[in-house]
């Protein structure tokens, strides 16, 4: 594998860590600006709508641009964002930052996978995008925990400011390890990148992974309350079982880098599968803390061993021009946080128990099952039908090679 995957990772370990370090620090943040915890909340949801807006549109704005640049223009504005969040005078101004933030999130994970595959033989694509992606995971082992603890003892805004610090040296990284032979603008520009989103299977493929991921966040984006009101845990204990979902998904991210090269759609079926058996388990692996503790380190596993063959997917469904479709991808993730807590909170509203959220995610793991078996069955239909075309016009070739050549003599005749 190249080095230069590295650098696409440490960039990823500083969006992942400034992704998920605000959900530790919103009472710090809240005390400080003088606002209540829910109002603070909304700063997660801040991000997570730069995420799902800037992903299509900085992927279609640099679609003509070196591949390379735009990374590190991703990164610069990354910087940017995390840097005002930390000099943030009011509530508004670090809503607008964190915002902006956002915003390169999708675009760099997107833009990176395309440029983490132009880099390797075909059999190793999908372990080139679980490297990139191991940024991410590792950042909740170590990143989040770590930053949290910062802003604890430091301050919140001396987060945002390692944060920062995080993101100059991927922009370091970037600039001595991409090669710039693998990054060159997409030839399809951005008409193609847009005419990419028209295909049916790039859809079926972003909705595999909004029920995919909706599944895995309707659970745990209740996690904590599950952890303490059913199997017992002191709230103290809560981080470090968080470090450990991080353990597992960044297990099942190499696991299902290293399987999706040799069976994609395996894997994603295997991995769907997995996911919702854990979580249909959850509320019995909740009665016991040694359990509980096992559930948590499988539901990271189970979901992240999904990542990259879905990103690939989307990848080989938009093969002509893959940026666009690519960043897309990660909106549809967001989408799928978003989308997976609100369902998660309905069952928990509807009085349904404090692990009705896994049993919602479980369904949700179903739904992906039957979304991917759609896309299944519409890539089945397509390859049958132009097996036919190729057929009938090799057919039709051959007759005319027959048959020309004697009604050329007959003329002559």
């Amino acid at each position: 594998m190249p080095l230069a995957l590295l650098a696409l990772a440490v960039g990823a370990f500083g969006i992942g860590t400034t992704e998920f370090v605000m959900m530790g620090l919103l009472p710090d943040v809240a005390d400080d600006l003088r606002i209540s915890i829910p109002t603070a909340g909304h700063l997660v949801s801040a991000y997570a709508l730069g995420v799902v807006i800037g992903a299509p549109l900085l992927a279609a704005v640099t679609a003509r641009m070196s591949r390379r640049t735009v990374l590190i223009g991703l990164m610069a504005l990354f910087v940017a964002g995390n840097a005002l969040s930390a000099f943030a005078p009011g509530y508004e101004s670090l809503l607008a930052a964190r915002f902006l933030s956002g915003l390169p999130h999708g675009a760099f994970f997107g833009v990176g996978a395309v440029v983490a595959t132009s880099m390797v033989a075909p059999e190793r694509k999908a372990r080139s995008v679980s490297l990139m992606f191991l940024g991410l995971t590792v950042a909740n082992v170590a990143g989040v925990p770590v930053a949290t603890l910062m802003g604890q003892h430091l301050g919140w805004r001396a987060t945002f400011l390692g944060v920062s610090a995080i993101g100059l040296a991927a922009i370091a990284s970037l600039a001595w390890l991409i090669p710039h032979d693998h990054t060159h603008a997409s030839p399809a520009g951005l008409r193609g990148e847009l005419a990419a989103l028209r295909s049916l299977p790039v859809w079926l493929a972003l909705g595999t992974t909004v029920a995919g991921f909706g599944a895995l966040f309707a659970a745990y984006s209740y996690v904590t309350p599950m952890l303490t009101g059913a199997a017992g845990f002191a709230p103290a204990s809560v981080t470090l079982l968080l470090a450990l979902f991080g353990v597992g998904a960044t297990a099942g991210n190499l696991l299902g880098g290293r399987l999706a090269d040799h069976a994609m759609r395996g894997t994603l079926f295997g991995g769907l599968a997995a996911l919702g058996g854990v979580l249909a388990l959850f509320p019995l692996m909740m009665r016991a803390e040694w359990s509980a503790a096992l559930a948590v380190a499988l539901l990271g596993m189970a979901a992240f061993v999904t990542g990259s063959p879905l990103q690939l997917m989307v990848m080989d469904k938009a093969a002509a021009a893959p940026s666009l479709a690519s960043s897309a991808n990660q909106a549809a993730f967001n989408l799928a946080n978003a989308g997976g807590a609100w369902i998660g909170g309905l069952a928990l509203a509807a009085g349904l128990g404090v692990t009705s959220p896994a049993l919602a995610g479980a369904a949700l793991a179903v739904l992906g099952i039957g979304v991917a078996a759609v896309a299944y069955g519409v890539d089945r239909r397509r390859a049958v039908t132009l097996q036919q075309t190729g057929a009938l016009a090799g057919a039709t070739g051959r007759l005319v090679a027959t048959h020309v050549p004697q009604v050329n003599e007959r003329s002559r005749q």
